[in-house]
């Protein structure tokens, strides 16, 4: 078996439809992933056993940094998406060796949550990701830019005064706009004394990558929400090593599309989940990674809410800093 139908992925209706695709997608990745599978047997784990997506080992996301973590064979359309990382880092690469279903999953998701992205400009105040090359937000938001088919969408690096200029013009239209930026560069646009006005979604993904003190979610929704004079601020989480997403719309819970489940593992037994609302690592199924893999163990703090949402807490204290850090407080 070297592939898997996909269109199923994106219609899931039931949990227990959730469940058998997420147990076909990991006897695949079983069968094709050495990297996956050289994991399995370390950890002397009996597939056979495996009944339930509850009970499927998840990949530490570390190997994304060391290995070619794949269950598809490499073609001419393969793309390689990277993260940010600092000298002392090195960084993850996610191997995506079909597109097409890494925008089937973010439009999908996109529509799942905001509706069409023609029915917004699309702002994308994305500094960082645009000053390198690799970057998974940068691919998604240039086709969402493209599908807004709207002149005055665009990314911005950093000039922010014709941004400001912009949003003005926005404002006098009252175009529907989604403002997308990473953290810094919401606070640094903030402070420049932009007013937004009720046709406006603020947006916030990623972190300070080193450009601000590390803020609390609240902290920082709690700034951007006064100086920016917005009700809420929405949120994206997603990672290089995935190909969805989740979204908050401002209370600080992120749901996850149909596909997308997280669960939560003891912060202390990395190889069992959490018992009922405690905090612990975040374990994501991404049925979309389908040619990688769709099991994989971060080190983002989370907890679990109702139905298929969650809440970030933070990051384990011993890893590196990524896009989506939080301080524990």
């Amino acid at each position: 078996m070297k592939h898997l139908n996909t269109d199923s992925f994106f219609s899931i209706d039931s949990e227990q439809a959730f469940n058998e695709l997420a147990l076909k997608v990991f006897q695949f990745q079983h069968q094709n992933n050495k990297v996956y599978s050289d994991y399995i047997k370390a950890l002397g784990i009996e597939t056979s056993f495996i009944k339930n997506h509850n009970e499927i080992p998840f990949l530490p996301i570390e190997f994304f940094k060391s290995r070619e973590v794949l269950s598809a064979e490499k073609s001419n359309g393969t793309v390689i998406f990277t993260s940010s990382s600092t000298t002392s880092q090195m960084p993850s690469k996610h191997i995506v060796t079909d597109i097409n279903i890494y925008e089937k999953s973010f439009l999908t998701c996109f529509d799942w949550f905001y509706g069409s992205p023609a029915d917004y400009v699309i702002l994308a105040l994305l500094p960082n990701y645009l000053e390198r090359e690799g970057s998974s937000l940068v691919y998604m938001f240039n086709k969402l830019i493209q599908l807004s088919g709207n002149s005055k969408s665009g990314f911005f690096l950093n000039n922010y005064q014709d941004l400001k200029m912009r949003i003005e013009e926005l404002k006098n239209s009252k175009q529907k706009t989604i403002l997308i930026g990473v953290s810094y560069a919401l606070l640094d646009l903030a402070e420049l004394g932009v007013d937004l006005s009720e046709n406006f979604i603020v947006m916030e993904t990623g972190g300070m990558k080193g450009r601000r003190a590390e803020l609390l979610k609240e902290e920082l929704h709690a700034i951007l929400k006064e100086k920016l004079k917005v009700k809420e601020i929405n949120s994206e989480y997603g990672m290089t090593e995935l190909l969805s997403q989740a979204y908050s719309k401002g209370d600080g819970v992120y749901e996850c599309p149909p596909w997308m489940r997280v669960l939560i593992r003891d912060r202390d037994d990395p190889l069992s989940l959490a018992r009922s609302n405690a905090t612990g690592g975040i374990n994501i199924i991404d049925l979309a990674n389908v040619n990688s893999c769709s099991f994989i163990a971060t080190q983002d703090l989370g907890r679990l809410k109702n139905g298929n949402t969650f809440e970030l807490m933070g990051r384990f204290d011993a890893s590196d800093v990524r896009g989506c850090n939080l301080m524990i407080s």
